[in-house]
């Protein structure tokens, strides 16, 4: 056990942790030239596409120091605020990690808040510098905000460039000589954590786990402690860049198991994996549960899709264990899923990989947050879509999740962001200057505002510069109405939102103004209306595409055009009645993108 080093790579989006992973397997030669290509550790194509990790990697490496083989188990991370529950999960099977910094954009907001996860967890913590050969790096500046976060020495911060390789060797002795060994006793009744599992249609369920006390042998009884479901270890390995089986893990290891489980639901992020005959007392402690910040409704374009579906998210739970989802059904749309996600990028993701790796056309409504209701009656009702919303005759009031948002950024574009906060009803909580021109800004602001565009403009006014973490503050009472989108007096539900009673006038007329663009014109007029309760606050109407009956008359007396028009305005009046308005895929995806 002495010679094992479990460590993770923490990081803020864009520091270049994959690459430095990238080096630290070349330099333990764990890849033949064959299989070597940038980024490996990003298996998904989506990854490689926007160039972020969306899931954790782990991978074992072998490194000889003074004559010792030493066995390495790195766990590669993202950086993207919205999968910072992958990052917790990996922190729980890790003794180290290296804080990796950008010398050209110094500490961001994502960085300090992935160094608290592991802090909490009292992992050692190696500060790496990357990105040192570059022309815009500030290495001496950059290694003062390392030094103020950490209390480390300068001597203990590494300097590298992780596309060179420069410096990588010295992150390697770093490992083997300050991150302690696993502790834990071999002998001791099995107890493994399963932090990350994938579905595989030939073997079934595969769970990644670490081994905190014991040993696992090849065809052990086993059962696991949150399910209390029991199977043997038909297969058991640690992970290369395949699965290489082996016959007994002890404590300490980091590895998968095997024993053919074929429904999803049997396996658990965060369960413990311990013996038939000699379990252990308690399942490990300090596994968080997942809080999704953002609702929206996944529903099949065809309806006999239901299933289908159903399966499609289950298998992506397994390997997204922050993906919360419940059964729903909506007038508009049939059958569908009411999905809980981290944030808007977490939910693109899911989209897209619904339709990759499962080919499922889905249609997804507007995002929206949980909101608490209380009745006359003193009743509180959790609320994640509005069309759940009490009768407003019943309902007493509203209240919404208020958030603290921490705000690091360049000291230049402060007065545009805390001009966007305020616009958002944020309140400026402390604002502290971190060194001469680097400033974070606390914000109290409510969690519906952030859900839409705020990290997009945020990034934009800030030119990439901002960065942007926030946390969960407690609910607060609100203001907020219904806005219902009518279409030829026909209530769209998948359309309605709740929103703030200030803002309602203006989003109302925005949404009737981008669906007069999208929905595609009939034979007949369309009323597109938004309303508050039974008030019409905003109308557009899509024209009638009309033929022009009158064309034939020329000259002769005014009263045979006007029968003409008459026999058509009865035609379209029936048209009407019997017509509905099909609402596009595209509309849904507009209000998200309404300024």
């Amino acid at each position: 056990m002495k010679h094992i080093r479990n460590f993770c790579i923490i990081a803020h989006i864009d520091h270049g942790k994959s690459t430095l992973a990238d080096r630290l397997l070349d330099l333990t030669n764990t890849l033949d030239q064959r299989e070597q290509k940038e980024q490996v550790l990003d298996s998904m194509d989506l990854e490689r596409e926007r160039g972020i990790t969306i899931k954790s990697h782990a991978i074992q490496m072998e490194y000889m120091q003074d004559g010792q083989l030493y066995t390495l188990n790195l766990i590669d991370t993202p950086g993207h605020v919205d999968f910072s529950y992958e990052v917790s999960r990996s922190i729980a099977a890790c003794e180290g990690a290296l804080l990796v910094v950008d010398a050209t954009q110094g500490i961001q907001a994502q960085t300090i808040s992935n160094l608290y996860l592991a802090l909490n967890n009292d992992l050692e913590i190696i500060p790496v510098m990357n990105k040192i050969d570059m022309d815009s790096a500030m290495p001496d500046e950059v290694e003062d905000q390392i030094v103020d976060l950490i209390g480390c020495d300068r001597s203990d911060i590494l300097r590298v460039s992780a596309k060179t390789g420069y410096g990588v060797d010295e992150v390697l002795k770093a490992i083997v000589s300050r991150i302690p060994a696993p502790k834990g006793d071999p002998d001791a009744p099995l107890q493994a954590l399963i932090f990350d599992s994938v579905f595989n249609s030939f073997r079934g369920i595969i769970a990644y786990f670490r081994i905190m006390n014991g040993t696992l042998s090849k065809g052990d009884h086993v059962k696991f402690f949150a399910t209390g479901k029991e199977y043997d270890a038909d297969e058991i390995g640690v992970l290369k860049l395949r699965q290489v089986p082996k016959q007994t893990l002890s404590a300490g290891d980091v590895g998968y198991i095997i024993s053919g489980i074929k429904s999803s639901r049997e396996v658990k992020v965060g369960d413990t994996i311990t013996h038939v005959d000699r379990p252990c007392p308690t399942a490990i402690e300090g596994f968080e549960h997942v809080k999704p910040m953002v609702f929206a409704g996944i529903y099949p374009v065809d309806p006999d899709d239901y299933e289908e579906l159903r399966a499609s998210i289950e298998k992506l739970q397994l390997n997204d264990a922050s993906l919360v989802f419940e059964p729903e059904s909506s007038a508009a749309l049939g059958f569908g899923f009411r999905c809980g996600f981290l944030g808007l990028l977490h939910m693109e993701i899911i989209q897209e990989r619904l339709d990759r790796e499962f080919d499922m056309d889905v249609i997804t409504t507007v995002p929206n947050v949980q909101y608490k209701a209380y009745t006359t009656a003193g009743e509180m009702i959790e609320v994640h879509n509005p069309s759940g919303l009490p009768d407003t005759t019943k309902l007493d009031f509203i209240e919404e999740p208020y958030i603290i948002a921490q705000i690091i950024s360049k000291s230049e574009y402060i007065g545009s962001i805390m001009t966007l906060c305020i616009d958002k009803r944020g309140i400026l909580k402390n604002q502290v200057y971190l060194t001469s021109d680097r400033v974070e800004v606390t914000f109290e602001m409510p969690l519906s505002e952030i859900v839409f565009d705020f990290y997009d403009k945020l990034k934009s006014i800030s030119r990439g510069y901002a960065s942007f973490d926030y946390h969960i503050a407690g609910y607060q009472q609100a203001n907020l109405v219904k806005l219902d989108v009518l279409l030829n007096g026909e209530s769209v539900d998948a359309l309605s939102t709740l929103i703030h009673r200030d803002h309602a006038y203006n989003f109302g007329r925005r949404m009737c103004e981008k669906l007069k663009e999208l929905i595609p014109r009939q034979q007949f007029d369309i009323a597109i209306q938004a309303a508050i309760g039974s008030k019409i606050i905003a109308r557009e109407t899509v024209k009638a595409l009309r033929k022009d009956v009158t064309a034939k008359c020329y000259g002769g007396d005014i009263s045979r055009k006007r029968k003409l028009l008459e026999k058509q305005k009865k035609g379209k009046k029936r048209m009407r009645q019997v017509g509905n308005v099909e609402v596009p895929q595209t509309a849904f995806l507009a209000v998200l993108k309404l300024d």
